[in-house]
């Protein structure tokens, strides 16, 4: 029983960060009622968390490759702690936005530092059994936040999403303390201090000028600007990276199709699988009525739910197959669930979306675990850190991107207004044209190509 402590540690810390995603959601109409917050505000709530995970996470992993994994996730441990109390006593939707962002700064520590760590710890069939439970600790994250967050915000208060975090963080604390080995890699690079900050300025720069385009409009200078401003930090970001002895990212894994058209997809399957569903729990309480609790179960639970059942049934099968045809069954099963969601109107109820909800949890549980091997499979193995830390840094970027694209749809109405629900149909048709998109890039960049043979004779 002992050897498996250090994998309670980390699966505690993969919860936590993972569970922070979805547990948000169900609370937003609370936080917006009690801090005054507008739909802006709402959208750098969630994506004020994705932005630091994603622009740090790389960085994190070459700074705990060379500093120490153990430390490393300690120290995110603990940031993720102290930012979780910061969060529920925030006065304002402003401080809450910063230390949602500080708490992604610690959850890129954790996150950059949980395969590592198991992967130093445990060997052969152990490290099998390891990683089995820690990827179906990923999927019970994301089935657990939208129920958690309902009952927490229903029956006390939306802080306690956040105070949740305290004791649990010090139980993973505890564990780390006295199981995990410390570890470091040989051939740890320096931290790419210039790549980091163009990369976090890029993105944050983007996103704001999608989230702007809400309430000014696309041709706004708040938006131009921003907008901008991204595109510049991201030229700047490639020069970087191009001169760098040590880059945080190699952009060289880009001139693999494979490698690219997988990047690709983790994107849009992020943004048309997930980034909606907090319009969704704003429309189930605000304009339908229904409790946190109900949102959660109503709007997030069948996704997550059916995500689940697919990893824990057939995941080890879905492995053994080629990885663009499942990836790309996966991406149409996701747009066909977001096309059967698109029928929502003024008049319909909750029971609407559910079965739309189920087809998108499906396709996500099919695509996200083969997306996570075929990555992998596709660079070198001294590459295989990067190339999954670019994928976990991507897939949270495709949230980010989706959230604050999709709320350029909701701009100028309310959720008590029935013109709601008509938005409502056009974001998840949106989301459902990512979703093909990124089936066709997967069938594109990654199917083998067929090798023609010619007989003589």
């Amino acid at each position: 029983m002992r050897k498996w402590l250090p994998l309670i540690a980390v699966c505690l810390g993969t919860f936590l960060l993972l569970v922070d995603v979805t547990i948000v959601i169900v609370a937003l109409p609370s936080i917006a009622a009690h801090l005054d917050a507008g739909p802006n505000d709402l959208a750098w709530v969630l994506d004020g968390y994705a932005l630091a995970l994603a622009a740090l996470l790389l960085g994190a992993g070459a700074l705990a490759d060379r500093y120490g994994r153990r430390r490393t996730y300690l120290i995110g441990l603990s940031i993720f702690g102290v930012s979780s109390l910061l969060c529920a006593v925030a006065p304002t939707v402003n401080t809450l936005v910063a230390a949602r962002a500080l708490q992604g700064v610690g959850g890129a520590a954790m996150f950059a530092t949980t395969v590592a760590i198991l992967n130093v710890t445990y060997r052969g069939r152990d490290r099998g059994v390891a990683f089995g439970v820690w990827g179906a600790v990923n999927g019970a994250a994301t089935a657990a936040g939208p129920l958690a967050g309902g009952l927490l915000t229903e029956h006390l208060d939306w802080r306690w999403i956040f105070l949740v975090n305290l004791p649990i963080v010090v139980v993973a604390v505890w564990f780390t303390l006295r199981t995990v080995t410390e570890s470091r890699s040989d051939r740890a690079g320096r931290f790419d201090i210039p790549g980091t900050i163009t990369f976090t300025l890029a993105a944050t720069a983007v996103v704001y000028g999608l989230i702007r385009a809400t309430d000014d409009g696309w041709t706004s200078p708040a938006v131009l600007g921003p907008l901008a401003l991204g595109l510049a930090g991201t030229a700047v970001f490639i020069a970087v990276e191009r001169r760098s002895a040590a880059p945080m990212l190699d952009l060289d894994l880009f001139r693999r199709p494979a490698f690219t058209g997988l990047i690709v997809a983790a994107f849009l399957c992020q943004a048309a699988a997930f980034a909606y569903l907090p319009y969704t729990t704003i429309w189930l309480q605000r304009a339908l009525g229904h409790g946190p609790v109900d949102a959660g179960l109503l709007g997030a639970l069948p996704l997550s739910g059916a995500a689940l059942l697919v990893g824990a049934l057939a995941g080890r099968f879905l492995q053994q197959a080629r990885p663009w045809l499942p990836i790309g069954l996966g991406l149409l099963l996701i747009a066909a669930g977001d096309l059967a969601q698109s029928v929502v109107g003024a008049d319909s109820g909750a029971a609407v979306l559910i079965p739309g909800l189920i087809l998108v949890g499906l396709g996500a549980g099919v695509v996200l675990p083969v997306l996570s091997s075929a990555v992998l499979a596709e660079v070198p193995h001294e590459r295989s850190g990067m190339a999954g830390g670019a994928l976990n840094t991507f897939r949270q970027l495709g949230f980010a991107f989706g959230v604050a694209i999709f709320g350029t749809v909701f701009a100028d109405v309310s959720p008590q207004q029935s013109a709601y629900a008509d938005r409502l149909s056009d974001t998840v048709l949106l989301a459902a044209g990512f979703a093909l998109v990124a089936a066709l890039v997967v069938v594109l960049l990654t199917r083998p190509r067929v090798e023609r043979t010619v007989k003589i004779g």
